[in-house]
C-alpha cells in the first residue's frame, strides 16, 4: 500500500487544480520560503480529519480556502483528495484503489467522500486505525512537531506510542464499551424503577379487577329488572300523552276567540300610552336641564374650595422657603468666622516658612559651592584618565592597523589570482546561455498557443457545467420539497390507516367485534365506515348520530345474536347492532314545509352518501334529524314546531324534542366520519406527488449524466492544462535563471575588472600608510606617561574635599526636613480655607434660589385668588335661569296625571282579557308541558336504557320476551333498590381494572425479562472492558520494549555513538503513564532533553520516529522540514537512514537541504510564478534534470 496521488483545488495557496503523483521510494518537495510547500502536508492532514484550524496554521477552518490575491478573487470552496494503492488490501475495504476526499465551503458546509460516496469523519478515522496514518499518527510530521515531541510533557507523548503499539483501536473500543455500559446501567436503573412501580400496582389492580367482575354480575341482573320497569313505564306514558293531546285541542280553540278581543283593547291602550310617553319625554328633558344647572353650580362651588386649598398649600410652602433663607444667612456668618480663623493661622505659618527658607537657601549655596569644587576635581581626573585611555587606544589601533595592512596585502595577492580565473570562465559560459534562451523562447510560444485553445474550451465546458448544476440544484430543491411533503403525507396516511384498521376511538367491544369480521361474514362494519359525508357536514352528522356512529351493522339478526353471545362469553363489554333485515326507516312529517324554513340545510339522511342497500339504515339513523346552519335559526325552528324536532347545527349544537340543548366543544377529536375522506384525499395527493417525483428523478438523473460527461471532458482539459502549466513553469524558471545568470555575470565581469584595478591601487597605498603608523606609535607612548602622573596628584586633593562636603550635607538635610514639615502644614491650612469659602458660596446660591421660589409662590397665590372671584360671578348667573323652568315643569306634571287616569281604565279592561288568555295559555302550556314531560320521560327512559345498556325499545321488548319469569312491579322496584344498594356498597368501580390488571401483569413479566437481560448485558460489557484492558497492557508492554530497543539502536547509528533510552513514568497505570526520553550524545554525560542543543533535539526526535517506523512501518510518511536544524554531516546520516526504510514505507519529504534532495528519487518544485498562487515544477532525478 502506498500514496499514489494528492489532488488539491482551492486549498490555501493552491488556487488551481493541482495533482501530485507519487511512486514508491522517496519523493522530495522543494521551493523557496513562502512558496506553499508546507501546504501539501497541511492538505494531507486536513483530508485525514484534522478539525483544529490551529494545527493547520490558521485561526478558523475558513482559512484553508484560497483567500484571493491582487489579481484573483477568493474561491468559494477547498477540495483535497488522496488516492492510495490498496492492492495488498491492508485497509479493510474491498477496493484495490482508495480515494479519500474532503470538501469545505465558505458557508461552513463540509463533506467527506470515500471513493466518491458521502461518508462520515468517523468512517475515515476508523479506516486508518492502527496503520500509523491519521491526524494523531506518526505518518505526518509537520513543522514544529519535532520540538513538540521532545519539549512536551511525558504524558503528551502517549498518543504517539499508543498508535505505534497498535492499541488505539482497543482504546476506542473500550471507550465505546464504557459508553454502552453506562447506557445499559441507565436502562437498568429505569427498568428497575418501572418494575418497582408495577409491583405497587399489581396488588391493588387485582383487588379492583375482582370487584369489577362482581359489579358486572350485579349490573346484568339490574339490567333485566330495568328493562321490565322501562317497558311498563313507557306504556303508561304513551297513554297519558294521548289524553293530554285531546284536552289541549279544546283549550286552543277558546284561546283564539279571547285573543281577538285582547288585540282591540291593546290598540286603544297603545294610543293613550303614546301621548303619555310624549309628555314624560318633555318632563324628563326639563328635569335634566334643571339637574344640569344644579350640577354646574355645585361644580363652581367645588372649584372654589379646591382653589382655596391650593392657596393654603402655597402659603405653607412659601413659609418653609422663608424659614430656610434665615437658616442659610446664619450658616454663612458662621462659615465666614471660621474662614477668618484659618487665614490668621496661615499668616503666622507663612512668616515661619519665610525665615526657615532663608537659612535653607544659605546652606544650599554653600553645599553647591563645595559640590562644584569636587565636580571640577573629578572632571580633571576624568580628563587625565581619558588622555591615558586615548593614548592606549591610539597605540593599540596603530598596532591593529599594521597587522591588518599585512593581512590585506596577503589577501590582495590571493584575490588577484581568483579574479583572473573567474573572468575566463564567465566569457565561455555567456556564449552557451544565448543559444539556450533562444530555444526556450520558441518552446514557450508553442505552449502559450496550445494553452489558450484549451482554456477557451475549458471556459465553454465550465459555463455549460454551471448551467447543468443550476438545473440539478433546482431539481434537488424541488425534489426535497416534494419528498418532504410526500413523506409527511405518507406518515400521516399510515398513522390514520393504522388508527382506522385498529378502530382506535371506538369502544373495546367494537374493536373486539371488528377483529371477528373475517371469521363472521355477516358483519358489514360500523356506521362510520358505511356512511360518507362532505367535510362541511361532518360535525353536524356526527352529532346527529351520537353513540349510533359506533353501532355495528350486520346482514341479519342472526349475526347480531352470534356477536352478542361472543361478547358475553368473553366479557368484552356491550355493543349495539343494526341488522339490515330488521331496521325500519323513519321519515319526518311535514318534511317539505320544514325544508323551506330559514337556515334549514336539509334532512341529515339526505346529506350523506352510501350504498343503495343502506338507504333504510340512513333513514333509520338520520331520517328524523334536521340540519340547520346556525344556532339562532335552529332555535327559531324548534320554537315554531313546539320543540318536537331533533335539530343539529353545522357547528355541532343539538336541540332534542322537548327543548333540551347540547353544545360546547368536543372532548373527542377523533372525527370518525372524516377518517376515510381524509385517507382518500391523502392517497390522491400522494399519487400526484409520486408521479411528480418520478418525473423529477428522471430529469435529475439525465442532468447528472450530462454533468458527469461534461466533468470528464473538463478533467481531461484540466489535466492537459496542468501538464502545460508544469512545462511552462519549468521553462519560466529556467529562463529566469538564465536571464538572471546573464545579468549577474555581466555585472560580475565589470565588477571583477574594476576590482583588479582597485587591488593594484590599494597595494601601493597600504605601504605608505604603514610607515606613517610607526611614527604615530612612539608619540602616543609619551602622552600616556604624562597623563598618569597628573592623575595621581588630583586624586589626593579630591579625597579631602569629599570629607568636608559630607559633614556640611548632613546639616543641610536637617534644615530641609523642618522646611518640608512647615510646607505640608501650610498646604493643609490652604485646603481648609478653600473648603470654607466654597461652602459659603454654595449657601449663597441656595439662598438666591429659595428667594426666587418664594416670589413664585406669592405669584401663584395671587392668580388663585383672582380665579376664585371669577368663578363666584359665574355661579350667580347660573341661579337666575332656574326659576322659569320650574313653572313649565309644574304644568306638564298636571297634564300627565289626567292622562294616567284615562290609561288606567283601558289597562283594567286589557288586563281582564289578558288574564283570561293567560289562564288559557297556562292550561295549554300545562297540557303541553305534561305532553312534553311524557315525551321527555319516555326520552329519558330511552336515553337511560341506551346510555346504561345501549338498548332501544324494540330490543328491550325482545329481551323481555327472552326473560320468561314474570314479577310484580313492587317486587321489581324492591329488587332494583337492593341491587343498587349492593352496587353502591362496592364503592368506586374501575371497569378498566380487568384489562389494566391483565396489561400490567403482562408488562411486569416482559420488564422482568428485560431486567434479567440488562443485568446479563452489564456483566458481559464489564468482562469485555476487562479483556480489552488486559489485551492493551500485554500488547503495549511487548511493543514498548521493541521501541526501546529500536530507539537505542537508531540513536547510536544517527549520532555515531552515544545512548538513547525510553522510560515509563513511575507509579502510574501502564495504560496512562507518560513516557520520558533520555539522550546521551557521544562524549557527553547522560542528560535531560531540555539541555540538548537544537540539532541534537531534532536528531533525537528523528531517531524516535525511525524506531517506531522499524517496529510498525506506516504505508507512507510525510516529513515537513524535520531536518532543518541538522548540520550537513547529520543530514547525510538522516538521508542515508531514510533509504534503509523505503522497502516498507513510502517517504514524501519537504526540505531545503541539499543532502536530503540528493536522497530523493523525484523532486517537485513549488514556485509562485503568480504572486500568492502556488504552482509545480517536476524534475526526474534519474534523468539528471535537477531544478537549481
Amino acid at each position: 500500500m502506498y500514496l499514489k496521488s494528492i489532488e488539491l483545488q482551492g486549498f490555501k495557496s493552491f488556487a488551481n487544480k493541482t495533482v501530485l503523483k507519487f511512486n514508491k521510494g522517496i519523493t522530495g518537495i522543494v521551493g523557496p520560503n513562502g512558496s506553499g510547500k508546507s501546504n501539501v502536508a497541511d492538505a494531507v492532514r486536513w483530508v485525514l480529519g484534522e478539525q483544529s484550524a490551529k494545527q493547520l496554521r490558521g485561526s478558523k477552518m475558513e482559512d484553508v480556502i484560497f483567500s484571493g490575491t491582487e489579481n484573483r478573487k477568493p474561491l468559494g470552496f477547498a477540495y483535497v483528495a488522496i488516492t492510495i494503492d490498496n492492492a495488498d488490501h491492508k485497509l479493510p475495504i474491498d477496493y484495490d484503489e482508495l480515494t479519500v476526499a474532503r470538501r469545505v465551503y465558505r458557508s461552513g458546509e463540509s463533506e467527506y467522500l470515500i471513493n466518491g460516496h458521502s461518508s462520515r469523519l468517523r468512517d475515515v478515522q476508523e479506516l486508518f486505525f492502527d496503520t500509523g496514518i491519521g491526524k494523531e499518527g506518526y505518518s505526518i510530521i509537520g513543522q514544529g512537531q519535532i520540538d513538540k515531541i521532545l519539549s512536551g510533557k511525558p504524558e503528551d507523548r502517549r498518543e504517539l506510542f499508543d498508535e505505534a503499539a497498535g492499541i488505539v483501536k482497543y482504546k476506542k473500543r473500550k471507550i465505546m464499551a464504557e459508553k454502552n455500559l453506562n447506557i445499559e446501567k441507565q436502562n437498568l436503573y429505569r427498568v428497575t424503577d418501572i418494575l418497582t412501580e408495577l409491583e405497587k400496582q399489581v396488588g391493588p389492580l387485582a383487588r379492583q379487577s375482582e370487584k369489577a367482575r362482581e359489579y358486572l354480575k350485579l349490573r346484568d341482573e339490574l339490567k333485566t329488572l330495568d328493562v321490565r320497569m322501562y317497558l311498563s313505564e313507557y306504556e303508561r306514558l304513551k297513554n297519558a300523552f294521548s289524553e293530554y293531546t285531546e284536552k289541549s285541542k279544546i283549550a286552543g280553540e277558546d284561546m283564539e276567540q279571547t285573543r281577538t278581543q285582547l288585540e282591540k283593547a291593546r290598540s286603544e291602550y297603545d294610543q293613550i300610552e303614546t301621548e303619555l310617553e310624549t309628555c314624560n319625554a318633555r318632563i324628563d328633558e326639563l328635569k335634566n336641564r334643571i339637574s344640569q344647572i344644579q350640577l354646574n353650580r355645585e361644580k363652581a362651588e367645588s372649584e372654589i374650595r379646591l382653589l382655596k386649598e391650593q392657596i393654603r398649600s402655597e402659603k405653607a410652602t412659601s413659609g418653609h422657603y422663608e424659614e430656610r433663607c434665615s437658616q442659610i444667612i446664619g450658616n454663612i456668618d458662621d462659615k465666614k468666622r471660621e474662614a477668618g480663623q484659618w487665614e490668621d493661622e496661615l499668616e503666622k505659618l507663612t512668616e515661619k516658612i519665610s525665615a526657615l527658607e532663608d537659612h535653607k537657601k544659605d546652606a544650599e549655596v554653600q553645599l553647591a559651592s563645595m559640590n562644584e569644587s569636587i565636580e571640577k576635581l573629578r572632571q580633571a581626573i576624568e580628563d587625565k584618565n581619558s588622555d591615558v585611555i586615548e593614548a592606549l587606544n591610539q597605540s593599540s589601533g596603530v598596532k591593529a592597523k599594521l597587522q591588518r595592512y599585512d593581512t590585506m596585502l596577503e589577501q590582495i595577492q590571493i584575490r588577484k589570482s581568483e579574479l583572473n580565473q573567474r573572468l575566463l570562465t564567465i566569457q565561455s559560459e555567456a556564449a552557451n546561455r544565448e543559444e539556450t534562451l533562444e530555444r526556450y523562447a520558441e518552446e514557450q510560444m508553442a505552449l502559450n498557443e496550445r494553452r489558450e485553445n484549451l482554456q477557451e474550451k475549458l471556459e465553454d465546458f465550465q459555463k455549460k457545467g454551471q448551467d447543468i448544476q443550476k438545473r440539478i440544484d433546482n431539481c434537488h430543491e424541488t425534489l426535497n420539497t416534494k419528498e418532504q411533503e410526500y413523506h409527511r403525507l405518507s406518515s400521516k396516511y399510515q398513522t390514520l390507516q393504522g388508527i382506522t384498521e385498529r378502530y382506535e376511538g371506538y369502544g373495546n367491544s367494537i374493536r373486539r367485534i371488528m377483529e371477528q369480521k373475517k371469521q363472521t361474514p355477516g358483519i358489514i362494519g360500523v356506521v362510520a365506515d358505511i356512511i360518507k359525508v362532505d367535510k362541511a357536514y361532518e360535525t353536524a352528522v356526527e352529532t346527529a348520530l351520537g353513540g349510533s356512529i359506533q353501532n355495528v351493522v350486520t346482514k341479519d339478526e342472526k349475526t347480531a345474536k352470534i356477536m352478542i353471545e361472543y361478547l358475553k362469553r368473553n366479557r368484552f363489554g356491550r355493543a349495539t347492532f343494526l341488522p339490515l333485515t330488521s331496521i325500519v326507516s323513519r321519515s319526518l312529517p311535514d318534511k317539505e314545509k320544514i325544508l323551506k324554513e330559514k337556515g334549514v340545510i336539509g334532512i341529515a339522511s339526505e346529506l350523506v352518501s352510501h350504498g343503495p342497500e343502506f338507504d333504510g339504515l340512513a333513514e333509520y339513523l338520520l331520517g328524523r334529524v334536521v340540519v340547520a346552519d346556525t344556532m339562532d335559526n335552529a332555535l327559531k325552528l324548534a320554537r315554531k314546531n313546539r320543540y318536537s324536532l331533533r335539530i343539529v347545527t353545522l357547528e355541532g349544537e343539538s336541540l332534542s324534542p322537548g327543548g333540551s340543548i347540547s353544545g360546547g366543544t368536543f372532548k373527542n377529536t377523533s372525527n370518525l366520519l372524516g377518517r376515510h375522506r381524509e385517507m382518500e384525499e391523502m392517497h390522491r395527493q400522494m399519487e400526484t406527488l409520486k408521479n411528480e417525483l418520478s418525473v423529477l428523478n428522471r430529469q435529475t438523473d439525465e442532468a447528472h449524466d450530462e454533468k458527469r460527461e461534461n466533468k470528464r471532458r473538463m478533467t481531461g482539459i484540466q489535466e492537459d492544462l496542468q501538464e502545460l502549466g508544469l512545462k511552462s513553469n519549468t521553462l519560466y524558471v529556467h529562463v529566469n535563471q538564465l536571464k538572471a545568470s546573464t545579468a549577474s555575470q555581466t555585472t560580475v565581469y565589470e565588477e571583477l575588472s574594476k576590482e583588479a584595478a582597485e587591488l593594484k591601487r590599494q597595494t601601493s597605498e597600504i605601504n605608505v600608510f604603514k610607515n606613517e603608523l610607526l611614527k604615530e606609535q612612539s608619540t602616543y607612548e609619551q602622552m600616556k606617561n604624562d597623563a598618569e602622573n597628573g592623575m595621581n596628584s588630583l586624586n589626593e586633593k579630591l579625597e579631602r574635599e569629599i570629607q568636608i562636603q559630607q559633614e556640611f550635607s548632613e546639616k543641610a538635610s536637617e534644615l530641609g526636613i523642618d522646611f518640608s514639615g512647615y510646607i505640608q502644614k501650610q498646604s493643609f491650612l490652604n485646603e481648609n480655607r478653600k473648603r470654607v469659602l466654597e461652602e459659603i458660596e454654595a449657601l449663597e446660591e441656595e439662598g438666591k434660589e429659595l428667594a426666587q421660589r418664594f416670589e413664585e409662590c406669592q405669584s401663584v397665590i395671587r392668580e388663585k385668588e383672582e380665579k376664585i372671584l371669577e368663578t363666584e360671578n359665574q355661579a350667580k348667573n347660573i341661579l337666575s335661569g332656574d326659576a322659569s323652568l320650574d313653572k313649565e315643569l309644574e304644568i306638564l306634571l298636571n297634564n300627565r296625571e289626567t292622562m294616567t287616569a284615562v290609561q288606567k281604565r283601558f289597562f283594567e279592561k286589557r288586563e281582564g282579557l289578558s288574564d283570561r288568555c293567560s289562564l288559557l295559555d297556562k292550561e295549554i302550556f300545562r297540557l303541553e308541558h305534561l305532553m312534553t314531560k311524557c315525551e321527555e320521560d319516555r326520552s329519558k327512559l330511552s336515553n337511560y336504557m341506551w346510555e346504561e345498556y345501549e338498548l332501544t325499545f324494540k330490543s328491550a321488548l325482545e329481551l323481555q320476551n327472552a326473560y320468561g319469569e314474570e314479577l310484580s312491579m313492587e317486587d321489581i322496584r324492591r329488587r332494583i333498590k337492593e341491587l343498587k344498594k349492593e352496587i353502591k356498597g362496592l364503592g368506586n368501580i374501575n371497569l378498566n381494572a380487568i384489562e389494566e390488571y391483565k396489561d400490567v401483569s403482562e408488562r411486569y413479566t416482559t420488564l422482568k425479562t428485560q431486567h434479567d437481560d440488562l443485568v446479563e448485558a452489564e456483566g458481559k460489557l464489564t468482562g469485555i472492558i476487562q479483556d480489552l484492558d488486559q489485551a492493551m497492557r500485554e500488547q503495549f508492554c511487548k511493543n514498548f520494549v521493541k521501541i526501546q530497543e529500536n530507539f537505542s539502536q537508531v540513536f547510536g547509528e544517527l549520532f555515531g555513538g552515544g545512548k538513547g533510552t525510553l522510560e515509563l513514568m513511575e507509579d502510574e497505570d501502564i495504560l496512562e503513564a507518560g513516557i520520558r526520553i533520555i539522550a546521551q550524545p557521544p562524549g557527553k554525560k547522560l542528560q535531560n532533553m531540555m539541555q540538548l542543543s537544537g540539532g541534537e533535539k531534532a536528531l533525537t526526535a528523528i531517531a524516535l520516529l525511525f524506531a517506531i517506523q522499524r517496529l510498525k512501518p506506516s504505508p507512507f510518511c510525510l516529513l515537513d522540514e524535520i531536518e532543518a536544524a541538522l548540520d550537513d554531516a547529520n543530514v547525510k546520516r538522516y538521508a542515508r537512514y531514510l533509504n534503509n526504510l523505503t522497502e516498507d514505507t513510502q517517504f514524501i519529504i519537504i526540505t531545503h537541504r541539499r543532502g536530503t534532495m540528493n536522497a530523493a528519487d523525484v523532486l517537485y518544485g513549488v514556485t509562485m510564478q503568480e504572486k500568492g498562487v502556488s504552482a509545480l515544477v517536476s524534475v526526474n532525478l534519474i534523468e539528471n534534470e535537477l531544478t537549481k
